[in-house]
Protein backbone atom coordinates (compact mmCIF):
# COMPACT_ATOMS: atom_id res chain seq x y z
CA UNK A 1 0.00 0.00 0.00
CA UNK A 2 1.92 3.01 -1.27
CA UNK A 3 1.29 6.25 0.65
CA UNK A 4 1.39 9.53 -1.27
CA UNK A 5 1.72 12.68 0.84
CA UNK A 6 0.51 16.26 0.68
CA UNK A 7 3.42 18.65 1.39
CA UNK A 8 3.31 21.08 4.32
CA UNK A 9 4.84 24.51 3.66
CA UNK A 10 6.65 26.64 6.22
CA UNK A 11 7.12 30.40 5.95
CA UNK A 12 10.68 31.52 6.71
CA UNK A 13 12.34 34.95 6.77
CA UNK A 14 14.93 33.63 4.27
CA UNK A 15 12.46 31.80 1.98
CA UNK A 16 11.40 32.62 -1.57
CA UNK A 17 9.21 31.32 -4.39
CA UNK A 18 11.41 28.70 -6.09
CA UNK A 19 9.35 25.82 -4.69
CA UNK A 20 6.87 26.65 -7.45
CA UNK A 21 9.31 24.82 -9.73
CA UNK A 22 8.30 21.58 -8.00
CA UNK A 23 4.68 21.91 -9.17
CA UNK A 24 3.53 23.31 -5.82
CA UNK A 25 1.04 26.06 -5.13
CA UNK A 26 3.02 27.71 -2.37
CA UNK A 27 1.14 29.84 0.19
CA UNK A 28 3.75 32.50 1.02
CA UNK A 29 6.08 34.90 -0.76
CA UNK A 30 8.75 33.69 1.65
CA UNK A 31 8.12 29.94 1.53
CA UNK A 32 11.32 28.48 2.91
CA UNK A 33 10.52 24.84 3.53
CA UNK A 34 8.44 22.07 2.04
CA UNK A 35 8.00 19.35 4.65
CA UNK A 36 7.60 16.57 2.13
CA UNK A 37 7.56 13.39 4.25
CA UNK A 38 6.84 14.25 7.86
CA UNK A 39 5.11 12.82 10.90
CA UNK A 40 6.52 15.53 13.17
CA UNK A 41 3.85 17.35 15.23
CA UNK A 42 5.01 20.71 13.80
CA UNK A 43 4.03 19.64 10.27
CA UNK A 44 2.58 16.15 9.66
CA UNK A 45 1.66 15.27 6.07
CA UNK A 46 -1.81 14.15 5.03
CA UNK A 47 -2.12 10.94 2.98
CA UNK A 48 -3.71 11.67 -0.41
CA UNK A 49 -4.61 8.17 -1.66
CA UNK A 50 -5.98 4.77 -0.71
CA UNK A 51 -7.79 3.63 2.44
CA UNK A 52 -5.80 6.05 4.63
CA UNK A 53 -6.63 9.11 2.53
CA UNK A 54 -7.19 12.07 4.86
CA UNK A 55 -5.16 10.55 7.71
CA UNK A 56 -1.88 12.14 8.77
CA UNK A 57 1.33 10.15 8.55
CA UNK A 58 1.72 10.04 12.33
CA UNK A 59 -1.77 8.56 12.62
CA UNK A 60 -0.97 5.84 10.08
CA UNK A 61 2.34 5.11 11.83
CA UNK A 62 0.44 4.63 15.09
CA UNK A 63 -2.62 2.79 13.76
CA UNK A 64 -1.02 0.55 11.11
CA UNK A 65 2.52 -0.27 12.31
CA UNK A 66 2.63 -3.40 10.14
CA UNK A 67 2.92 -1.12 7.06
CA UNK A 68 6.35 -0.13 8.38
CA UNK A 69 7.48 -3.53 9.61
CA UNK A 70 6.32 -2.94 13.18
CA UNK A 71 9.68 -1.37 13.90
CA UNK A 72 9.02 -0.75 17.57
CA UNK A 73 10.14 2.87 17.36
CA UNK A 74 7.84 5.22 19.21
CA UNK A 75 7.91 7.93 16.55
CA UNK A 76 8.37 7.99 12.78
CA UNK A 77 12.14 8.39 12.60
CA UNK A 78 12.79 10.50 9.48
CA UNK A 79 11.78 13.81 7.93
CA UNK A 80 12.31 14.83 4.30
CA UNK A 81 12.34 18.52 3.34
CA UNK A 82 13.00 20.71 0.34
CA UNK A 83 14.47 24.11 1.26
CA UNK A 84 14.54 27.28 -0.83
CA UNK A 85 17.22 29.62 0.48
CA UNK A 86 16.31 32.88 -1.22
CA UNK A 87 18.53 34.46 1.44
CA UNK A 88 21.18 32.92 3.67
CA UNK A 89 19.96 30.94 6.66
CA UNK A 90 21.14 31.59 10.18
CA UNK A 91 24.29 29.81 11.31
CA UNK A 92 23.15 27.00 13.55
CA UNK A 93 23.88 23.67 15.18
CA UNK A 94 21.73 20.72 16.27
CA UNK A 95 22.18 18.60 19.40
CA UNK A 96 22.62 14.84 19.48
CA UNK A 97 19.99 12.47 20.87
CA UNK A 98 21.29 12.47 24.44
CA UNK A 99 21.32 16.25 24.79
CA UNK A 100 18.05 16.83 22.93
CA UNK A 101 16.15 14.16 24.84
CA UNK A 102 17.37 15.60 28.14
CA UNK A 103 16.70 19.28 27.40
CA UNK A 104 14.21 19.41 24.50
CA UNK A 105 12.06 16.30 24.91
CA UNK A 106 12.72 14.97 21.41
CA UNK A 107 15.47 13.31 19.40
CA UNK A 108 18.53 15.15 18.20
CA UNK A 109 19.06 16.09 14.61
CA UNK A 110 21.55 14.59 12.24
CA UNK A 111 20.81 15.54 8.65
CA UNK A 112 22.18 15.50 5.11
CA UNK A 113 21.81 17.72 2.05
CA UNK A 114 21.56 16.98 -1.64
CA UNK A 115 22.09 20.22 -3.58
CA UNK A 116 19.22 20.50 -6.06
CA UNK A 117 20.34 23.84 -7.46
CA UNK A 118 22.84 26.55 -6.63
CA UNK A 119 23.51 30.05 -7.92
CA UNK A 120 27.02 30.85 -9.23
CA UNK A 121 29.49 31.20 -6.34
CA UNK A 122 26.90 29.95 -3.83
CA UNK A 123 28.37 28.66 -0.61
CA UNK A 124 27.51 27.01 2.66
CA UNK A 125 29.01 27.19 6.12
CA UNK A 126 30.22 23.81 7.33
CA UNK A 127 32.21 23.48 10.54
CA UNK A 128 34.38 25.90 12.51
CA UNK A 129 37.96 27.11 12.41
CA UNK A 130 38.62 26.48 16.10
CA UNK A 131 41.08 23.90 17.40
CA UNK A 132 39.50 23.25 20.80
CA UNK A 133 36.55 24.11 23.02
CA UNK A 134 38.29 27.03 24.76
CA UNK A 135 39.14 28.68 21.44
CA UNK A 136 35.57 28.10 20.23
CA UNK A 137 34.06 29.68 23.34
CA UNK A 138 36.37 32.69 23.12
CA UNK A 139 35.52 33.32 19.46
CA UNK A 140 31.80 33.01 20.17
CA UNK A 141 32.00 35.39 23.14
CA UNK A 142 33.92 37.95 21.08
CA UNK A 143 31.60 37.60 18.08
CA UNK A 144 34.53 36.69 15.83
CA UNK A 145 32.23 34.98 13.36
CA UNK A 146 34.05 35.94 10.18
CA UNK A 147 37.05 33.92 11.31
CA UNK A 148 35.14 31.17 13.10
CA UNK A 149 32.91 29.83 10.34
CA UNK A 150 34.29 27.61 7.58
CA UNK A 151 32.88 28.36 4.10
CA UNK A 152 32.57 25.90 1.18
CA UNK A 153 31.53 26.64 -2.42
CA UNK A 154 28.74 24.37 -3.70
CA UNK A 155 27.28 23.36 -7.05
CA UNK A 156 24.25 21.39 -8.16
CA UNK A 157 24.67 17.69 -7.40
CA UNK A 158 26.91 18.10 -4.34
CA UNK A 159 26.06 16.13 -1.21
CA UNK A 160 26.84 16.90 2.44
CA UNK A 161 26.42 14.73 5.53
CA UNK A 162 25.75 17.03 8.50
CA UNK A 163 25.94 15.10 11.79
CA UNK A 164 24.67 16.63 15.02
CA UNK A 165 27.19 19.02 16.50
CA UNK A 166 28.24 20.38 13.10
CA UNK A 167 28.01 24.16 12.73
CA UNK A 168 26.28 24.82 9.41
CA UNK A 169 24.29 27.26 7.30
CA UNK A 170 22.79 27.14 3.83
CA UNK A 171 23.79 30.13 1.74
CA UNK A 172 21.74 32.39 -0.51
CA UNK A 173 20.63 30.96 -3.85
CA UNK A 174 20.67 27.28 -2.88
CA UNK A 175 17.91 24.67 -3.02
CA UNK A 176 18.42 21.40 -1.19
CA UNK A 177 16.64 18.19 -0.42
CA UNK A 178 17.27 17.43 3.22
CA UNK A 179 16.93 14.05 4.89
CA UNK A 180 17.06 14.26 8.67
CA UNK A 181 16.04 12.73 11.94
CA UNK A 182 12.48 13.71 12.79
CA UNK A 183 13.35 16.63 15.04
CA UNK A 184 12.75 20.38 14.99
CA UNK A 185 15.38 21.44 17.52
CA UNK A 186 17.78 24.11 16.25
CA UNK A 187 20.26 26.28 18.14
CA UNK A 188 20.90 29.56 16.35
CA UNK A 189 24.45 30.93 16.65
CA UNK A 190 24.42 33.95 14.35
CA UNK A 191 21.68 35.57 12.24
CA UNK A 192 23.42 38.55 10.61
CA UNK A 193 21.49 40.89 12.96
CA UNK A 194 18.38 40.49 10.82
CA UNK A 195 15.02 41.67 12.08
CA UNK A 196 11.56 40.28 11.49
CA UNK A 197 8.46 42.20 10.36
CA UNK A 198 8.14 43.59 13.90
CA UNK A 199 11.70 44.87 13.94
CA UNK A 200 12.91 42.21 16.36
CA UNK A 201 16.01 40.10 15.98
CA UNK A 202 15.54 36.36 16.25
CA UNK A 203 16.67 34.62 19.43
CA UNK A 204 20.18 33.21 19.62
CA UNK A 205 21.20 30.13 21.62
CA UNK A 206 24.90 30.60 22.34
CA UNK A 207 25.11 28.67 25.61
CA UNK A 208 23.32 25.65 24.17
CA UNK A 209 25.51 25.88 21.07
CA UNK A 210 28.70 25.84 23.14
CA UNK A 211 27.48 22.68 24.82
CA UNK A 212 26.82 20.74 21.61
CA UNK A 213 29.26 22.01 18.93
CA UNK A 214 31.80 19.43 17.77
CA UNK A 215 35.03 21.26 16.86
CA UNK A 216 36.48 18.17 15.12
CA UNK A 217 35.12 19.10 11.70
CA UNK A 218 35.71 16.60 8.91
CA UNK A 219 36.01 17.80 5.31
CA UNK A 220 32.94 16.31 3.62
CA UNK A 221 33.12 14.15 0.52
CA UNK A 222 30.75 15.97 -1.81
CA UNK A 223 30.95 13.86 -4.98
CA UNK A 224 30.32 10.15 -4.50
CA UNK A 225 30.78 7.26 -6.97
CA UNK A 226 27.91 6.10 -9.17
CA UNK A 227 27.01 2.69 -10.50
CA UNK A 228 26.04 3.06 -14.17
CA UNK A 229 23.66 0.60 -15.80
CA UNK A 230 21.93 0.65 -19.17
CA UNK A 231 18.50 1.63 -17.85
CA UNK A 232 19.32 3.39 -14.54
CA UNK A 233 22.08 4.87 -12.38
CA UNK A 234 22.50 4.18 -8.66
CA UNK A 235 24.37 6.27 -6.11
CA UNK A 236 24.59 5.68 -2.35
CA UNK A 237 24.97 9.11 -0.75
CA UNK A 238 25.33 8.09 2.90
CA UNK A 239 24.64 5.15 5.19
CA UNK A 240 24.64 5.68 8.98
CA UNK A 241 22.78 4.40 12.03
CA UNK A 242 20.26 7.20 11.48
CA UNK A 243 19.46 6.70 7.78
CA UNK A 244 20.65 5.48 4.41
CA UNK A 245 20.12 7.86 1.49
CA UNK A 246 20.39 6.90 -2.18
CA UNK A 247 19.91 8.61 -5.54
CA UNK A 248 18.33 6.71 -8.43
CA UNK A 249 18.29 8.07 -11.99
CA UNK A 250 15.83 6.11 -14.14
CA UNK A 251 16.70 6.24 -17.85
CA UNK A 252 14.14 3.65 -19.00
CA UNK A 253 13.00 1.30 -16.28
CA UNK A 254 13.96 -0.22 -12.95
CA UNK A 255 12.68 -3.36 -11.24
CA UNK A 256 13.04 -2.17 -7.66
CA UNK A 257 14.55 -4.80 -5.38
CA UNK A 258 12.82 -3.97 -2.10
CA UNK A 259 15.06 -5.11 0.76
CA UNK A 260 13.78 -2.87 3.58
CA UNK A 261 10.28 -2.80 5.13
CA UNK A 262 9.63 0.76 3.92
CA UNK A 263 11.24 3.48 1.82
CA UNK A 264 10.78 7.26 1.60
CA UNK A 265 10.88 8.44 -2.02
CA UNK A 266 11.06 11.97 -3.48
CA UNK A 267 11.01 12.70 -7.21
CA UNK A 268 13.42 15.60 -7.81
CA UNK A 269 13.48 15.76 -11.61
CA UNK A 270 11.57 14.45 -14.64
CA UNK A 271 8.49 12.24 -14.78
CA UNK A 272 7.57 8.59 -15.01
CA UNK A 273 5.28 5.86 -13.74
CA UNK A 274 5.36 3.69 -10.62
CA UNK A 275 3.93 0.17 -11.06
CA UNK A 276 3.02 -1.92 -8.02
CA UNK A 277 1.52 -5.23 -9.10
CA UNK A 278 -1.53 -4.35 -11.21
CA UNK A 279 -1.64 -0.71 -10.04
CA UNK A 280 0.16 2.24 -11.58
CA UNK A 281 0.76 5.80 -10.41
CA UNK A 282 1.96 8.76 -12.47
CA UNK A 283 5.00 10.51 -11.04
CA UNK A 284 6.29 14.03 -11.58
CA UNK A 285 8.86 16.33 -10.07
CA UNK A 286 7.77 17.17 -6.52
CA UNK A 287 5.97 13.87 -5.78
CA UNK A 288 6.70 12.23 -2.42
CA UNK A 289 5.57 8.80 -1.26
CA UNK A 290 6.35 5.86 1.01
CA UNK A 291 6.66 2.29 -0.21
CA UNK A 292 5.33 0.11 2.64
CA UNK A 293 5.62 -3.57 3.56
CA UNK A 294 2.57 -4.37 1.41
CA UNK A 295 4.17 -3.07 -1.80
CA UNK A 296 5.72 -5.82 -3.93
CA UNK A 297 6.51 -6.27 -7.64
CA UNK A 298 7.66 -2.67 -7.94
CA UNK A 299 8.69 -1.17 -11.29
CA UNK A 300 9.62 2.35 -12.27
CA UNK A 301 9.55 3.53 -15.88
CA UNK A 302 10.28 6.92 -17.41
CA UNK A 303 13.07 9.44 -17.30
CA UNK A 304 13.42 10.91 -13.80
CA UNK A 305 15.53 11.12 -10.65
CA UNK A 306 14.55 10.28 -7.11
CA UNK A 307 16.07 10.45 -3.64
CA UNK A 308 15.32 7.32 -1.60
CA UNK A 309 15.88 6.94 2.13
CA UNK A 310 15.30 4.35 4.82
CA UNK A 311 16.37 3.41 8.34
Amino acid sequence: MVLFLQPVFQERIWGGTQLKNFNYNIPFDHTGECWAISAHPNGPNVITNGPYQGYTLDQVWEQAPSLFGASGQQNFPLLTKILDANDKLSVQVHPDDNYAQKYEGENGKTECWYILDAAPDAEIIYGVNADNQDELNQMLDQGDFETLFHHIKVTKGDFFYVPSGTVHAIGKGIMILETQQSSDTTYRIYDYERTDSNGKQRELHLEQSKAVIDVDRQIPQTRLPKEQYEQYTYQQLVSTTFFTVEKWDIHQQLAFDKQQPYYLVSVIEGEGVLYIGQQHFDLEKGAHFILTTEDQDIYFTGNFSMIVSYV
